[in-house]
């Protein structure tokens, strides 16, 4: 209610008084959701999340280990939202919904008696205050890479918005605040420097040797080979993160080991999509250069037809050329698509992203079902299909504020169908 006044008042504030005034306002709002229900994060335990990638995976690996250790969890990501055994999908095209309904999720699970609450911390959330409040057990970084510059005006500050989580945790009321850290990546001095209780590592050292298959993952814990259904270097990072967070918990070695080879897929991250085709296709939400590259790289022993968009309407144009370059390295077949344009020409989009193809000409299809449709029509034995973007994003936005319901992983299953039938 609140949010919707201030929505009809602003056209009357002086831009720079609202800019002004921003702050004090999110942080108001965000004392306000704390206190109208009781302060819930000081009654459960709470781990969150951050980094530029793998969070979402993170939490979703470590929700199935404290399950499998017995435990009842909740948690909050950019793909749904759970509170014990009720899961529902996020619809809100936001990794870090509004302040109220956290502390709203965080009071239902200290009154389903939850153990564990698993959650999602972004820098977009952080500049609107939105972890405020929330006494947190634990945080775990997973990486750092430019992203959302324009949202934050420099990697610095983007950086820096990251790191106010960490400060998040040192504030926290608990005991034993911990950080867990990955130390291959080279930011995560900043966050180490941060006054926990207690810091732990985790690195790819620890799953020597390992071998990134198609297939899966086989690596090595506490002396022991394991193999997960998940696939590329990324899930590995994403498993340690989790296996170490799962360890600082107490949880035993034999349980981390069930749960990650239990752990077969996660909706929207290297989803594969079966109609009983002869040929691969995935769903991902790689929407970075960095991901994308990583995610090509595990498929590069096929042939890859590639669909792909670029980046939401306005924002993030720096990294459009850049995707089309590593499109261009890896994908034997190139199909431009639209994604999110918001208020942006969705062809100016992906013409931004040809700019970065000079090895072959891509086909151009604005049409995100038909650009599927022509993908998987396209695909011969043994190939693999990357569709990549969007994940389990619910909407494909537009202009104005408009958007029309979308699931990759529907449209592809649908289409898939059709061709076989």
């Amino acid at each position: 209610m609140i949010d919707t006044l201030l929505g009809k008042i602003r056209p009357y504030i002086p831009l720079k008084l609202f800019h002004s005034l921003q702050p004090a306002y999110h942080w108001s709002m965000s004392l306000s959701a704390a206190l109208w229900y009781r302060l819930p994060s000081r009654h459960i335990k709470i781990i969150a999340v951050t980094g530029t990638k793998g969070k979402s995976s993170t939490v979703e690996i470590l929700n199935a280990i404290l399950e499998e250790a017995g435990y009842k969890t909740a948690l909050s990501n950019t793909i749904r939202f759970k509170i014990g055994g009720a899961s529902f999908e996020n619809l809100y095209k936001m990794s870090m919904p509004g302040r109220f309904f956290i502390q709203h999720l965080l009071r239902q699970a200290v009154d389903a008696q939850c153990n564990y609450v698993i959650m999602e911390m972004t820098s977009q959330g952080a500049l609107l205050h939105r972890h405020r409040f929330i006494d947190l057990d634990a945080l775990i970084f997973t990486n750092l890479s430019p992203e959302h510059i324009e949202a934050h005006g420099s990697y610095e500050k983007y950086r820096d918005s990251k790191l106010s989580i960490c400060r998040t945790l040192v504030r926290s009321r608990k005991s034993n605040r911990t950080l867990i850290a990955n130390a291959d990546d080279p930011e995560s001095s900043h966050f180490l420097a941060c006054d926990s209780d207690t810091k732990n590592t985790f690195s790819l050292k620890d799953a020597e040797p390992y071998q990134i298959k198609k297939e899966g993952i086989v690596f090595t814990h506490a002396g022991r080979s394991i193999t997960s259904p998940l696939s590329g270097l990324f899930n590995l990072y994403n498993i340690l993160a989790a296996v170490t967070a799962a360890r600082t918990q107490g949880v035993s070695d034999d349980v981390i080991v069930r749960a990650i080879e239990k752990c077969n897929g996660i909706p929207g991250r290297v989803q594969k999509i079966d109609a009983q085709q002869d040929f691969t296709v995935i769903v991902d939400y790689a929407h970075t250069a960095d991901s994308l590259e990583k995610l090509y790289q595990v498929f590069q022993s096929s042939k890859n037809i590639c669909v792909l968009g670029g980046t939401g309407g306005g924002r993030d144009t720096w990294k459009r050329a850049e995707m089309g370059r590593i499109a261009d390295a890896h994908c034997d077949e190139i199909i431009l698509t639209n994604e999110d344009p918001y208020d942006e020409d969705p062809k100016k989009i992906i013409d931004d992203v040809a700019k970065g193809i000079t090895g072959q000409t891509p086909t151009i299809i604005l049409d995100r079902r038909e650009a599927i449709r022509e993908a998987v029509t396209r695909a011969k034995t043994g190939d693999t299909v990357l569709i990549t973007g969007k994940g389990t994003d619910p909407f494909i936005m537009g202009p104005h504020g408009t958007k029309i319901e979308w699931s990759d992983a529907r449209i592809a299953h649908e289409e898939l169908t059709k061709l076989l039938s």
